[in-house]
């Protein structure tokens, strides 16, 4: 092929390809794959991406003169790369740290995700049925982080702080038919869309933990490949188009996992 065009493959992809992820994947699997010798480029520090690009293109005996557009092609896609890499490393790393009570950085993130989520109402005391109120299983949410560590406590906090409308209305209908008139039944039968009488924190971090196994598996490349520009990072505000429709894409998920994971709201949760 290269005979006939006069471009190698790497050349072809980045210019018959659009960016975004279709052509991000194409490099990392041509990169990881097939040539054997530029292996290591797909998990180079990001500082190093450009001396990374002159090999590769040194390798393939491709002029940068002559060819300025792959360099710049390349450079993104390698950023993409290493950032989904790098990204998967930093919530790792959240989700292995423990929540340790006696860590005061760890009881500030607990007691600002009480403030977030009922800020006209003041927590009694550290350790308090209250919890039950935003969704934790007993007076101490701490033993509710153990599968998802710290990261279940950063998402939530995340959730309440920067969407705090969406966040609001969530564990206002997950305390529902509790604070309606309506029964059970007719809730479900007037609003299809929502999921309730279910456990707002423990749904969270179940959610967290459903993001966390998509992003390790490699899943969620396309959606950041395609969103992300250059290289994701940890603190990239989800997009949405309103704070109804997140409450709501919440709240069927909240159905989903309550359906096919937990039976009865009684059982302890395994997270």
């Amino acid at each position: 092929m290269r005979k006939l065009t006069g471009r190698c493959e790497l050349q072809r992809i980045c210019y018959n390809t659009k960016p975004g992820a279709s052509r991000t994947m194409k490099i990392e699997n041509l990169l990881k794959h097939v040539f054997q010798l530029l292996q290591t480029s797909v998990s180079v520090h990001p500082d190093a991406i450009e001396k990374t690009i002159e090999d590769i293109m040194e390798l393939k005996k491709i002029d940068p003169d002559i060819n300025p557009q792959l360099g710049i092609s390349l450079q993104a896609c390698l950023l993409q790369i290493v950032g989904y890499r790098n990204l998967i490393a930093d919530v790792e790393k959240l989700r292995r740290e423990p929540y340790d009570s006696d860590n005061p950085q760890h009881e500030e993130m607990l007691l600002k995700l009480w403030k977030f989520l009922k800020p006209n109402t003041p927590l009694e005391s550290r350790i308090s049925k209250q919890w039950c109120e935003i969704g934790f299983q007993g007076d101490d949410p701490k033993t509710d982080f153990r599968g998802m560590g710290l990261l279940g406590l950063y998402n939530l906090q995340y959730f309440a702080e920067r969407d705090a409308t969406a966040a609001q209305q969530v564990l206002s209908d997950s305390l529902h038919p509790k604070c309606s008139k309506f029964s059970k039944a007719e809730w479900e039968k007037k609003r299809m869309d929502k999921a309730i009488g279910y456990s707002f924190a423990i749904v969270g971090i179940n959610i967290t933990d459903l993001a966390y196994n998509l992003l390790i598996s490699g899943a969620l490349k396309t959606h950041f490949y395609n969103i992300a520009p250059e290289a994701p990072t940890f603190e990239a505000k989800p997009r949405h188009s309103s704070s109804n429709k997140y409450a709501a894409g919440w709240n069927r998920r909240a159905k989903l996992i309550f359906k096919t994971s937990i039976p009865s709201r009684q059982k302890n949760v395994r997270i």
